[in-house]
């Protein structure tokens, strides 16, 4: 979109569950600030600067932001494809940057109504077939997934044919 953002932070996986945000920025931006004039709790951790350094290695190593484009495009496809075959309860697939997607899942293809009964029912119904998904939205009517972005994609492919007959059965005892 031509977009070039100032300022970038990071946080959480950047030192593998070590205390650790980050800010990428601009030199313009990164400059301008005296040696000295920020700081913070866990600021300048070697420990924690170190294990940063190590997942950025893996991430380069292997090629995770390559593989998040991949995993998204599989799942999009797949959850597309879903959606076409359910239009009235699937609303929305949100596929669009990377390995984390979702669906919104209505009534009668409305994304007005939304339909958490049907979502909580999901969870429940994917759970007894071994998948675990997370429910989230502010109207309880979004599965969201975050694969691991080095899941084989046999898993992969397995986790996508769960949700679908769970969905299924569902549909089928409306």
């Amino acid at each position: 979109a031509g977009i070039e953002p100032d300022l970038v932070t990071i946080a959480k996986g950047v030192a593998g569950g070590f205390p650790l945000a980050a800010v990428v920025g601009v030199a313009e931006v990164m400059d301008a600030p005296l040696p000295g004039g920020l700081g913070g709790t866990y600021a300048g951790s070697p420990v924690g600067c170190e294990a940063a350094l190590a997942v950025i290695d893996v991430i380069e190593e292997e090629n995770l932001v390559g593989a998040a484009t991949q995993i998204g495009e599989r799942m999009g496809e797949s959850l597309r494809a879903l959606q076409a075959r359910y239009p009235e309860v699937i609303g929305d697939v949100r596929a669009e940057r990377g390995a984390m997607v979702a669906i919104e899942l209505v009534h009668k293809g409305d994304a007005e109504q939304p339909n958490p009964e049907l979502t909580k029912a999901l969870v429940a119904e994917a759970a007894q077939r071994g998948l675990l998904l997370l429910s989230c939205g502010i109207r309880g009517n979004v599965i969201r997934f975050l694969p691991p972005l080095t899941i084989p994609n046999a898993l992969l492919n397995e986790g996508l044919e769960t949700l679908e007959a769970s969905l299924a059965r569902l549909i089928a005892a409306e």
